[in-house]
């Protein structure tokens, strides 16, 4: 096919050679299949800020891609130079936490290259050499839902450990390749520990995965492994070898209503000894006068 005018700086610097095709079209990007000598690539074209169409809220920039404190208050103010900076920032923050997470083994396609605000990277196949179809894709056998759904649970804790929300994860996603679930799209990444947002983004990643699997393993829709998992975050007992249950029973224990009633009547008792101290010195001082 004819070549994209954004792919075009990438020919010439030598780092495609043809587009093959449009693989998809997003709400931040275009995606191509392009050939690099002799490997099958994937070209994903940033679309310009005025034309992408997904959350920007300051739930995501907080903390999580731009940590230069004058950057942020510029992208606040919607300045030129505040549009400029979150222009780049949704872009690297894709690139960096691709690179980062496959340095600790979550599926991810492997980064190639970016230049020019194209992102080349590994094309993922399904084991007939196919491009790779998305979870939503599917129709699953409630077995199979449940093991893509451990599965996917336990690369939600992985990035977690590593401090990384996904952001935006669902059945839209998730690429079903060769070797199994493989995560993709990364611009609406955070860092949990600097996001006040954390634990309702992570929840929502949990339970859109969770929603979507169920239809196929209805049991999987009494879980709440989101709010375990933070639990287990905040307390600092998150691992990578943590067993989750998928439940969050609060442990009461039972009310004794005689050592309450037992603490009510010692507090009264003071509060009418100090009451009766008052009037006795009150009256004192009224009989001086």
């Amino acid at each position: 096919m004819k070549i994209p005018k954004r792919i075009e700086p990438l020919v010439e610097e030598g780092l495609v050679d043809s587009v093959i095709c449009q693989l998809m079209s997003g709400k931040e990007s275009m995606v191509y299949v392009v050939r690099c000598g002799s490997d099958i690539r994937c070209a994903k074209v940033y679309k310009e800020a005025n034309k992408r169409n997904f959350r920007q809220s300051v739930s995501y920039t907080e903390g999580g891609l731009v940590r230069n404190g004058r950057r942020m208050h510029a992208i606040q103010r919607r300045s030129y130079f505040g549009w400029m900076t979150q222009k780049g920032a949704w872009q690297s923050t894709e690139v960096d936490t691709m690179s980062h997470l496959a340095t600790v083994g979550v599926p991810t396609p492997k980064y190639h290259n970016f230049f020019e605000g194209v992102l080349l990277m590994e094309l993922i196949t399904d084991s007939n050499g196919d491009v790779a179809p998305r979870l939503n894709d599917l129709t699953l056998s409630a077995e199979l839902a449940r093991m893509y759904h451990d599965f996917l649970i336990r690369q939600i804790v992985r990035m977690l450990c590593h401090g990384v929300v996904h952001g935006d994860l669902s059945e839209y996603n998730v690429l079903i390749g060769n070797q199994g679930p493989v995560i993709i799209d990364f611009p609406q990444a955070i860092f949990a520990a600097s996001n006040h947002n954390a634990q309702r983004i992570l929840k929502r990643d949990v339970d859109n995965v969770t929603t979507y699997l169920s239809r196929f393993a209805p049991e999987l829709a009494h879980t709440d492994y989101g709010s375990e998992i933070w639990s287990l975050y905040q307390r600092g007992k998150l691992h990578l070898e943590v067993n989750l249950t998928g439940n969050t029973e609060e442990k009461t224990k039972p009310v004794n209503v005689s050592s309450v009633l037992n603490a009510i009547n010692a507090a009264l008792k003071k509060e009418i000894a100090w009451q009766r101290y008052k009037q006795e010195r009150w009256t004192s001082r009224q009989l001086q006068y």
